[in-house]
């Protein structure tokens, strides 16, 4: 955790100082040009005025005869360096004595002889600090004449510059470390909720799923500290699911077992004459071998379900003939249990690609289902028919139903219901899992004491004419 604790608290800082670097940059920057502009500005004001003065009052004689006479007039109005100069660039007047041996064209000099107000920044020979010129016409007759130019140092101007920097780095620099500060204690914000969680994952991994998550914030964290939450009361769910199947399968494996033995033990007492009694200890070791092997064959199905190993062996069947057979397999037990058995059918059903035995296995299981919770004298009907794209098959019993507490879960793995005729709570999930390979749906309807309908839905690509065939009927 420290890794991200710690690329948090860098990546924070990082953004905090190029945005205050970006900031300071471009604060000091406009603190220069006001500045600079300030000192533009005056210098400005101070050259128009000598401008005007000298076009006022002494434009009557050469520009060379007035600075003979008057050079002082051109300075009065300023600290600055003032240079007078031709319009061919030779320096004819400086008030600080430096006369260039060469002739100024730089773009101040060149804008004043096109009679606008010209401005340079730079560096002279004279001076360490870079200066700033203002250049403006001087006009005789309105022809001008030669240029006025005032020069300024902007040494102590970069000096009030520089103070002001080293006051924007001093707070950039505060600044930066209250965020670091506030960056780490962000980090543990996030750090430590995951922190948590991380100390309940491992634990629940070790088998602990009592253990809970606790929710902080409700944010990614809150969620999966809920997930997680979920998660264990889902396993630990499962895991009593898992022991009462765990308990019931063993109870249903001793019941055929005890009998095999009990009979085979009275079978190995008995007299060889008494034929009687030898035939029926014989007939009920069939009947709970026939009961063992049911089990484990279910127990086997559910086994390749849960691994994934169960594969399906398609082919075009016409639903038809598999209602038939249904219909015949079941008949006999409708007859030993007086229970009313209906099958209706479409006459047209389509040919659809299925696996006929799992299909067979599903519905016999449904109907065995719609049997055992159904009294005597009740009824039982299986209807079938083609509505769009899915052959419908519908088994409703008019027996004990489901009630709304266990309905939702009848389809889970182990689950077991709480009717006393409820078994090991594995063959409904098997029916759904089968027909979900199919594509289909299996879906169950019910009320307490009012009885169960359970829809299967298979999908098929053929359009069927809605005739019904109604089969005889036995009560």
């Amino acid at each position: 955790m420290r890794s991200i604790r710690n690329r948090l608290v860098k990546n924070f800082v990082l953004i905090t100082i190029i945005s205050v670097f970006i900031l300071e940059a471009i604060l000091i920057n406009f603190v220069k040009q006001y500045y600079y502009n300030n000192v533009e500005s005056i210098l400005t004001n101070q050259i128009k005025i000598s401008a005007d003065f000298y076009s006022r009052y002494f434009s009557n004689t050469s520009l060379e005869d007035n600075l003979l006479d008057n050079v002082d007039v051109f300075w009065k109005q300023t600290l600055a360096q003032v240079q007078i100069i031709d319009p061919s660039g030779k320096v004819l007047m400086d008030s600080i004595g430096v006369i260039p041996k060469e002739e100024i064209q730089d773009i101040d000099f060149k804008k004043a002889l096109h009679g606008q107000k010209g401005t340079w920044r730079g560096k002279v020979e004279y001076d360490r600090s870079n200066v700033i010129a203002v250049a403006y016409p001087l006009k005789s007759d309105d022809q001008i004449v030669g240029v006025i130019r005032f020069i300024s140092t902007l040494r102590e101007v970069n000096k009030e510059i520089a103070n002001i920097s080293l006051i924007f780095f001093i707070i950039g620099i505060i600044v930066i470390s209250i965020v670091i500060v506030f960056s780490i204690f962000l980090a543990n914000t996030i750090i430590e909720p995951i922190k948590e969680v991380t100390q309940v994952a491992e634990r629940m991994a070790a088998g602990n799923f009592k253990v809970r998550s606790y929710k902080r914030f409700n944010d990614e964290i809150g969620k999966l500290s809920d997930t997680l939450n979920y998660m264990a009361e889902e396993i630990l769910k499962k895991d009593q699911l898992k022991n009462e199947f765990i308990s019931s399968v063993s109870h249903e494996l001793r019941t055929p077992l005890t009998a095999i033995k009990g009979w085979a033990v009275t079978l190995n007492k008995v007299e060889p004459k008494d034929k009687e009694l030898v035939g029926e200890g014989l007939k009920i070791i069939e009947k709970e071998s026939d009961r063992l092997t049911l089990m484990v064959e279910e127990l086997l199905d559910f086994s390749k379900f849960v691994s994934g190993r169960i594969t399906l062996n398609k082919q075009k069947v016409d639903i038809n003939n598999l209602i038939q057979y249904i219909e015949k397999h079941m008949r006999p037990r409708a007859l030993r249990e007086n229970v009313k058995l209906t099958v209706q059918y479409e006459q047209t059903l389509p040919v659809i690609d299925i696996d006929e035995n799992r299909i067979k296995q599903v519905l016999i299981n449904v109907l065995d289902n719609a049997f055992k919770f159904t009294a005597s004298e009740g009824t039982v009907s299986f209807i079938t028919k083609q509505e769009q794209n899915y052959v419908i098959m519908a088994i409703t019993d008019n027996g004990c139903g489901i009630s709304s507490e266990d309905l939702p879960r009848v389809k889970e793995k182990f689950y077991k219901g709480k009717s006393s005729k409820s078994q090991n709570g594995i063959g409904l999930s098997i029916c759904d899992e089968i027909i979900k390979m199919h594509d289909g749906i299996l879906e169950i309807y019910s009320e307490l004491n009012e009885g169960t309908t359970v829809y299967i839905k298979l999908p098929c690509n053929q359009e069927g004419e809605h005739e019904y065939t109604r089969r005889n009927d036995y009560e």
